[in-house]
């Protein structure tokens, strides 16, 4: 009797088990189905190469500088400037294709940095060109005072860096920099400028100094098309944070290699070459 008892009671234990693990694999399928699907639709975008080639830099920033669309495919030209010792220098890519969700990510960042790494932190957020880590650092320059504004001002040393940042055009108001790092942007959400308005970004810099970029100079019928074309990736990918160590979601389509060999045209400030 008392065998038959312990056995009966093993039975409801095992069963117990069995039908607990059922359940866990049941609630984590979700979960895990979730995760499988993000593995398949990830891709590297040539800017994940550019900043593992950069790795061993310290300080560095990326500005998307044209953009462009050809037979359903799509394209970047990029300029990075990297922080020396005594110097900054600067390369500018070649065309290289990007995915189509990368392309939608950015299309409203012509002439902006869409990554910059300071003080070996890396951000993937849209910033104004050189807010980073160049305007308001005093070892490049100083504020200045200007009918009745603070703009910024690279020391004569430096002063090649006003065209690299494109201030000639879009001087570096002290509000809007303030703007920027104190209002929850930096790191954290691109900045186009004081609430409501457009200084910086696509729009901004294809009708002023970028015009005669390709993107700039095409149509707008054209270019309606193309954002209207990624639409539905611009929609899935904006409500992604890329902050440090983040990954860019992408299409099938293939990268080129060119722009994480730094091929292309490239300046140098004072002395020596790009990657020196």
């Amino acid at each position: 009797m008392n065998n038959g008892i312990a056995k009966v009671i093993i039975v409801v234990i095992i069963g117990f088990f069995v039908l607990k693990t059922c359940n866990i694999r049941k609630s984590t399928q979700p979960y895990t189905n979730a995760l499988t699907q993000t593995a398949q639709s990830w891709e590297k975008s040539p800017v994940d190469d550019l900043v593992r080639d950069l790795s061993s830099e310290n300080n560095f920033s990326i500005i998307l500088l044209d953009m462009d669309s050809r037979s359903g495919k799509y394209f970047h030209k990029y300029n990075i400037i990297v922080e020396k010792a005594d110097t900054v220098l600067a390369n500018q890519t070649d065309w290289t294709e990007v995915p189509e969700s990368f392309f939608a990510i950015n299309v409203d960042n012509m002439g902006m940095e869409i990554v910059s790494k300071k003080d070996g932190k890396v951000s993937k957020v849209a910033a104004p060109a050189g807010y980073s880590n160049y305007i308001g650092n005093e070892k490049y320059g100083h504020w200045r005072q200007r009918d009745g504004y603070s703009f910024w001002e690279f020391y004569g040393q430096y002063a090649f860096m006003s065209s690299m940042f494109n201030l000639m055009t879009y001087p570096a108001r002290r509000s809007y920099y303030n703007d920027y790092h104190r209002g929850g942007y930096y790191g954290s959400r691109p900045y186009y400028g004081p609430k409501g308005s457009s200084v910086y970004g696509t729009k901004s810099y294809t009708s002023r100094s970028g015009k005669s970029t390709t993107w700039g100079s095409k149509s707008s019928s054209f270019k309606n098309q193309v954002r209207s074309s990624v639409s539905r990736s611009t929609s899935a990918s904006k409500s992604r944070s890329y902050s440090s160590g983040s990954r860019y979601s992408g299409s099938s389509a293939r990268t080129s290699r060119s722009s994480s060999r730094y091929s292309g045209s490239s300046s140098r400030s004072r002395s020596g070459g790009f990657g020196k």
